[in-house]
């Protein structure tokens, strides 16, 4: 299928046409609905689409820049929501036949502010079950034979495959990094905290973190812009400034960025050749500007302190779901919730004491450097529609709390998508995001001289 132009624009070329009228919200709209009923048959990205509410989002929008009131800085730009995410009047049904035809009363927070800002709410995507490892109907744009990833499928999908310019999605593990790597886009995960979480299916409190999916890296910073923010009902939140994200992403940094390549635990026995071979190349051509920092050996007991506290609290959380329906539940969330069942109280304090204790060995590495670099995930996307592949490389980062970026930068043998993942220090997102697109920009010079010689 030939691409609208219009969907190839980067989005926040994209936001400055809407916002001018030299392209129509109807125009931007059209393009996406002719998009996703062309590929959702093969992608199933979606889990809940009303075309004519979009259209009538869109007309609305038109009339008010029309009039000469004010827009929002989303104006007329479609974001898809994960369906974990509460949106008044529209089906959000996390993913499980328990919640068939559950129809939420309010917005999620997020939604509100999406909606406050002038984003068209394009619609649901498809969640595992309950944001868990139960693989999805969705599929892998690159490969449909090849997994997504989880629990983010359709968010990342969708925006891989230009349904929508930009979509929110959540992480506990890896649910929003790992799908952005295998479908080709990028994926931030901000600082626990930095988005409010109310009205959004709660699994883990201590985990749960929202994130976003775009095509560049001022995309994300965009729409996590507007995202934001204090909100009372979330104590994860804090009541402080929101960080000039997009102004900063855009920003040349002062001096050359220094980054620090980390083996996170188990590279040595899960990176697949592809990945070994690619990260080889990439430290190298970045030479002086990055060096080896190797964790403690403490870190190699943090995935299974991260599932501890994950599997706990989701057996706490999920208690009514299973309680009302458990013959209703995978094979994957039944072993989870029983082994959150299982978790000794004083396991538990004691893996939560662990995050802090981390960070500040991490304090010691970002006081070196202004990122980590590190693989976003062991290869490219399994091609195997049974798992959602592997987030080792991924649940650190959520444990500490630490932003993360997955930027696709890297292709396997196979020709799908790589990603390469950046974690900055705790607070520090926007310095992250500038980090990041001077990588994309350092990488594209590189290899733009490369093919000049």
């Amino acid at each position: 299928m030939t691409l609208n132009p219009l969907l190839n624009l980067d989005v926040v070329e994209l936001r400055d046409r809407l916002a001018s009228g030299a392209v129509r919200a109807v125009e931007y709209a059209e393009a996406c609905l002719e998009r996703i009923a062309a590929l959702e048959p093969e992608i199933q990205a979606w889990a809940y689409l009303d075309g004519d509410y979009v259209m009538a989002q869109a007309r609305a929008l038109d009339a008010r820049r029309q009039s000469g009131m004010p827009i929002g800085p989303l104006h007329g730009l479609p974001v898809g929501l994960k369906d974990v995410i509460d949106t008044a009047r529209m089906p959000t049904e996390n993913g499980t036949p328990l919640d068939a035809g559950r129809v939420p009363t309010e917005d999620a927070v997020l939604v509100e502010r999406l909606r406050a800002a002038g984003a068209i709410i394009m619609g649901k995507t498809v969640s595992t079950e309950m944001a868990f490892m139960c693989p999805s109907k969705t599929r892998n744009p690159h490969n449909t034979s090849h997994t997504p990833g989880g629990s983010s499928a359709g968010s990342a999908a969708a925006v891989a495959a230009a349904m929508v310019p930009l979509a929110v999605g959540t992480q506990t593990g890896g649910s929003v990094i790992r799908p952005a790597s295998f479908c080709g886009v990028v994926g931030l995960k901000p600082t626990f905290g930095a988005i409010a979480r109310t009205g959004v299916l709660t699994q883990s409190p201590t985990l749960d973190t929202i994130g976003v999916f775009a095509r560049s890296v001022e995309g994300a910073a965009l729409i996590a812009e507007i995202l934001f923010g204090h909100d009372a009902r979330d104590p994860a939140t804090m009541p402080q400034p929101v960080p000039r994200l997009l102004q900063t992403a855009r920003t040349e940094p002062l001096v050359t960025p220094t980054l620090a390549f980390v083996r996170p635990p188990q590279f040595d026995t899960v990176a697949d050749d592809d990945t070994v071979m690619a990260f080889r190349e990439l430290t190298s051509a970045l030479g002086e500007q990055c060096f080896e920092a190797p964790l403690p050996k403490a870190f190699d007991d943090a995935a299974d302190l991260r599932a501890k506290i994950n599997f706990a609290e989701m057996a706490k959380c999920y208690y009514s779901y299973e309680k009302r329906g458990r013959d209703q539940l995978s094979p994957q969330m039944t072993e989870a919730l029983d082994a959150g069942n299982r978790v000794t109280a004083r396991d538990y304090l004691a893996a939560l004491d662990w995050r802090d204790l981390y960070n500040v060995a991490l304090d010691e590495v970002f006081q070196r450097c202004d990122a980590i670099i590190t693989p976003a995930a062991p290869g490219p996307a399994p091609g195997n529609l049974d798992t959602t592949g592997n987030a080792i490389f991924n649940g650190l980062w959520t444990l500490c709390g630490t932003p993360a970026i997955t930027l696709p930068l890297l292709w396997a043998e196979n020709g799908l998508p790589m990603g390469v993942q950046l974690v900055g220090r705790r607070g520090d997102d926007a310095r992250l995001l500038r980090t990041a697109r001077w990588l994309v920009e350092f990488l594209s010079n590189s290899e733009n001289e490369g093919a000049s010689s």
